[in-house]
């Protein structure tokens, strides 16, 4: 069991939702945090309600798809903390989309924070972990890797990507004693899923999701994922025929966008 007292942990995207419920779990355990994110005054919120805990934590202003701003920060950060244990790639967006539309620049922000950030910030890390032969990476995707959703291609797409990602990670760093975790949530209710305009089965709240993930990162584990129903749910629809998924997934189309 890994104890997570006295590590320097990286978050990324810490401003709001899993990331902003991560660094306070994670400051009542004892973690110091540097936190990054593209909103400075709410990333400034956090950290005064982190700090509680009697923790070191550190805000930084960076939009995680822009490769120079990574670079410039995780400087800045590797000269205030002696070393990085864990970083936690959690930035990311989410767009509903309109197959009628050009929606490509929706495209090209979904994978440049939801897959480009994940490889700009682990670049960061990866070098100082193999040396030390230790260090963990804790990837966040998504249960909508599994299938491409109406409406939600490039999200679940981006997710695919990053999951492979974490994955190849996973297998390359092992012999360098690096961990690489990938986590798979099914919805939590978060800022960014309140904007859905559809049912969310199994969705729980932010709180109960992060506590899973501390849990699976003391643990150690592969691969973090809930809910149980959520997961059961995405199996059984990943298993589906390909005309059965169309079928069912076309309910989906039938409610209006809202303008």
């Amino acid at each position: 069991m890994m104890k997570l007292t006295g590590k320097n942990v990286v978050i990324t995207g810490a401003s709001s939702g899993i990331g902003r419920s991560l660094a306070l779990q994670l400051a009542k355990e004892g973690c110091s945090l540097a936190l990054l994110a593209r909103r400075v005054e709410e990333l400034e919120t956090v950290a005064r309600q982190a700090s509680q805990y009697n923790v070191i934590v550190k805000v930084y202003r960076c939009d995680v798809s822009n490769k120079d701003e990574v670079e410039k920060v995780f400087a800045h950060i590797k000269k205030f903390f002696s070393s990085i244990d864990v970083l936690v790639l959690n930035a990311g967006v989410s767009f509903r989309t309109d197959v009628r539309k050009d929606e490509s620049a929706k495209a090209v922000q979904t994978f440049a924070v939801n897959v480009l950030g994940m490889v700009y910030c682990a670049g960061q890390v990866i070098p100082d972990f193999i040396q030390a032969k230790k260090g963990m990476i804790v990837g966040i995707s998504s249960l909508a890797e599994s299938r491409g959703f109406p409406r939600s291609g490039f999200y679940c797409a981006s997710k695919a990507a990053a999951s492979t990602y974490l994955e190849s990670l996973r297998v390359e760093l092992k012999k360098y004693n690096i961990k690489v975790l990938t986590v798979k949530p099914g919805f939590v209710k978060t800022p960014m899923t309140d904007k859905n305009e559809f049912k969310m089965p199994f969705i729980i709240p932010v709180e109960k999701a992060v506590q899973i993930i501390v849990d699976g990162i003391k643990k150690e584990k592969k691969i973090i994922q809930f809910t149980f129903g959520a997961v059961l749910g995405i199996k059984i629809l990943k298993a589906l025929p390909n005309w059965l998924f169309d079928f069912i997934a076309q309910n989906q189309l039938k409610k209006p966008l809202k303008k």
